[in-house]
């Protein structure tokens, strides 16, 4: 029987060694399981057409849908968490948009809100979790995994493994001499200007992005992502245009596992998940466990948990003890958007992009309703995952998502940034 094939960039795949894993606790050595042991998954081959049920099943079950490096918390020095004096209700925050007013419980249900978590002070002030999650729950990041990997990047900068951004990536990837990214550096890597051509297309089934999800399925994914991301083309001079590019965030994480020798769960594990006073265990997608976790996406952990790392870099990486572990200036200089060109616009005249950080405000509404809301930074994944940090008022807010598409509408961007305005304002009364 002739089965058919797929083109994936990476080397063709029959669709029969499509494989669909569904891991254990056990077999991924969690230790502490989530207590959703959902028996039905969605295949993850099809993330990209999931409908709303699938996609609330298949995020807090993709720990267990992959491989993956598990990183453990010091159950013995947890960060507390204690309730801020004032809380969030359906009354007391609101925003207005296309003349009309939005409040807590409108945003939940536009926003397709899974969970939902805010600090003020590193306090609750909020806290919900929709349709059986819980505290124990473990969400996938999507993208907010690369604000982590930037983050580690800056870690490792301060303990003297990664020596500047102006490397270039072939100093610690010396297979890709020869290719596209030959004259790429570390910071155009992280600001998404490297010139190499990426297409980040999640409608497209024939896009880089696309086939990546595909390579990741066969039996060796680091090898076969590695083919794709290798083997692309240049398109621009470095650091010229901004082009948003997961294939290059993979690359920030295979750099940043070169200069420190360990995984990126591992290395997180180490030098901020137990030093932070993380609670629970998380567990990142691993191409090879232990040894290469995925860069652009694939981190999992619980809402709190995502909250206190949020607050770690909120603070600077200064922890309880006073112990710094970011370089000075460090987060000036992940939130410096970069000027090259697509990144600037009439919208965003200061550029739209650092250090895999968004620069994002309403467009429509009066986006900067608290005279500290262009300070504040996010982090974003595909279908609503969202980590906004606003530093001048001391506000950490996480959001788990299942839009129903992956970019979703201008409409649900300008919310985000309305609704954390709102909260901002309420908080400071």
């Amino acid at each position: 029987m002739n089965l058919p094939k797929v083109d994936l960039g990476c080397g063709t795949l029959l669709e029969s060694e499509f494989t669909s894993a569904a891991y254990t606790c056990e077999q991924l050595n969690i230790v502490d399981c989530p207590n959703q042991i959902d028996q039905n998954l969605p295949d993850p081959h099809d993330m990209l057409t999931w409908n709303q049920e699938q996609r609330l099943i298949g995020f807090r079950n993709t720990y267990r849908s992959y491989d993956g490096t598990v990183f453990y918390a010091n159950k013995s020095q947890i960060q507390a968490l204690p309730q801020y004096e004032k809380t969030i209700n359906n009354q007391n925050v609101s925003f207005s948009l296309d003349n009309r007013t939005y409040h807590l419980n409108d945003y939940l249900e536009s926003q397709d809100v899974a969970g939902l978590i805010i600090l003020k002070k590193g306090q609750i002030a909020y806290e919900y979790y929709k349709s059986d999650n819980d505290a124990t729950t473990l969400w996938t990041s999507r993208s907010i995994a690369k604000s982590i990997v930037a983050t580690l990047v800056g870690v490792a900068i301060k303990q003297g493994k990664i020596t500047s951004l102006d490397d270039l990536i072939i100093h610690y990837l010396p297979d890709l001499k020869h290719t596209a990214w030959e004259k790429v550096t570390l910071r155009q890597l992280m600001q998404h200007t490297s010139g190499v051509e990426w297409g980040e297309d999640y409608t497209d089934p024939q896009s880089d992005f696309s086939k990546m999800t595909y390579c990741e399925v066969k039996s060796d994914p680091d090898a076969s992502v590695y083919e794709l991301v290798k083997n692309l083309k240049a398109k621009y001079e470095p650091g010229k245009v901004w082009s948003y590019s997961t294939g290059g965030s993979y690359l920030v994480g295979k750099v940043l596992e070169a200069a420190t020798k360990e995984s990126l769960a591992t290395y997180l594990e180490k030098n901020v998940w137990q030093k932070a006073g993380m609670e629970k265990n998380g567990i990142w997608q691993s191409y090879k466990r232990g040894v290469t976790d995925m860069g652009g996406h694939g981190f999992n952990a619980t809402l709190r948990d995502y909250a206190r790392l949020g607050l770690f870099i909120l603070n600077e990486g200064r922890l309880s003890n006073g112990e710094k572990l970011l370089p000075d200036g460090w987060t000036k200089e992940a939130t410096a958007w970069t000027k090259a060109e697509q990144s600037v616009s009439e919208a965003y005249p200061n550029g739209i992009y650092g250090f895999q950080w968004w620069n994002s405000h309403a467009k429509h509404g009066s986006p900067l309703t608290t005279k500290n809301a262009e300070y504040t930074y996010w982090g974003f994944g595909i279908y609503g995952q969202i980590m906004a940090i606003n530093p001048k008022d001391d506000i950490v807010m996480i959001q788990w998502g299942t839009w129903p598409t992956a970019m979703p509408s201008e409409k649900i961007m300008d919310e985000k940034s309305l609704f954390l305005n709102a909260v901002t304002n309420y908080l400071e009364k």
